[in-house]
């Protein structure tokens, strides 16, 4: 089981998301809608995971993403992200992030990308 925190700015992804991670036995200790809360919550939570969107207001997850692993460089987080941003996928995972999920996701690939970022 992983302790994870929820980083997007549509709710509705966030819900599905949460609900697919508690049905295999993984806790959503928080969530966020923006990068700026995804940094807090991290400091705050020090969850095992981090499952974040790219494209969102004010702070952008590449930008969070380089804070969070600033903080903890053993911080595992996985990008999400919609199709035609191959560009920002690449800068993530150079960045650091253990994988890359493309929206919209199927719970299996959550998952496996889960299971396999903590094996690390």
């Amino acid at each position: 089981m992983a302790r994870i925190l929820l980083v997007d700015d549509l709710a509705f992804i966030k819900i599905v998301e949460k609900d697919i991670l508690e049905k295999n036995g993984h806790e959503v200790v928080a969530d966020a809608a923006n990068g700026s809360d995804a940094i807090r919550l991290f400091k705050e939570t020090r969850p095992d995971m981090v499952i974040m969107d790219i494209t969102m207001p004010g702070v952008n997850g590449l930008e969070a993403l380089n804070k969070i692993l600033e903080i903890d460089p053993s911080a595992k987080v996985i990008m999400c992200s919609a199709l035609g941003q191959q560009n920002l996928i690449m800068q993530a995972i150079e960045s650091g992030a253990k994988d890359f999920i493309v929206k919209p996701f199927k719970p299996d690939r959550l998952i496996s990308s889960i299971e396999k970022a903590l094996s690390q």
